[in-house]
């Protein structure tokens, strides 16, 4: 009563391998990428109907199909609701995060806004997992690990300080270390949010035990890339006041 079921057929016949040898070779990523818009026609009501398409296209063999998926599993996941993303989506996105990079870029890029629509405790699990991205298929790939930082830039708010402090801020120094100039620097500015995270929630013993390990770590560094890097964060720490003066000094 939504749409004539023929044309619902039609749709869901692009799945087929036989339609990609007589009709488009691409036609699974055409379908792929019109899912969330007839998932919003159809309805959370209906998502039965589009299940097990959307699970034949998460392991499709081609990965311009996932990548499109992992593109706008957070648009799906809003169009769902938590319960159904819960249930439906979240081993689907356990599956994309240990996707090629190609596969994984899409979820990454929208990681908060899918993130911040699952429960806490659920959310919670993913900590364990931030880590992972900081390891590519490619070294040279470094604007994922630029996104990376922009993304737990947003993500913070998530998590209480005391997750932040033992799983976060490993990432953040890593990133801080980085080959490439362009990550080193979004991730000053992580660093010092994670810094704002700690004093803005009252957890001052965190804070001055993160500054202490910035001195050791980048400030009395042997090589100059890390004594800079220590400057930089200082400099932009000074522009968002985030920390007193008595603390900075």
């Amino acid at each position: 009563d939504i749409i004539p079921q023929p044309l619902l057929d039609q749709y869901l016949s692009m799945t087929d391998p036989a339609r990609a040898q007589t009709v488009d070779t691409e036609i699974a990523k055409h379908c792929a990428y019109s899912l969330p818009g007839v998932a919003l026609t159809l309805g959370r009501q209906n998502w039965h109907c589009l299940k097990d398409t959307y699970e034949t296209l998460a392991s499709d063999v081609q990965w311009k199909v996932r990548r499109t998926l992992a593109f706008s599993i957070h648009e799906l996941a809003v169009i769902l609701g938590d319960q159904l993303t819960a249930a439906d989506l979240v081993p689907i996105f356990n599956g994309f995060l240990k996707d090629l990079d190609e596969v994984r870029i899409g979820v990454l890029k929208h990681l908060y806004d899918f993130l911040k629509l699952l429960h806490a405790d659920k959310r919670r699990e993913y900590l364990y997992q931030l880590q992972e991205f900081v390891v590519t298929d490619n070294s040279r790939n470094w604007r994922f690990r630029y996104e990376l930082a922009e993304q737990l830039i947003l993500i913070l708010e998530l998590y209480n300080p005391n997750d932040v402090y033992d799983y976060l801020r490993h990432i953040a120094l890593t990133l801080c270390s980085d080959k490439v100039s362009e990550v080193r620097w979004i991730s000053f500015k992580l660093v010092v949010a994670i810094l704002q995270k700690f004093y803005a929630n009252n957890a001052n013993a965190l804070g001055l035990n993160f500054i202490n390990e910035l001195v050791v770590r980048f400030r009395h560094c042997s090589k100059w890339v890390g004594r800079q890097a220590f400057a930089f964060i200082c400099q932009v720490g000074m522009f968002s006041l985030c920390v007193s003066m008595c603390t900075f000094n």
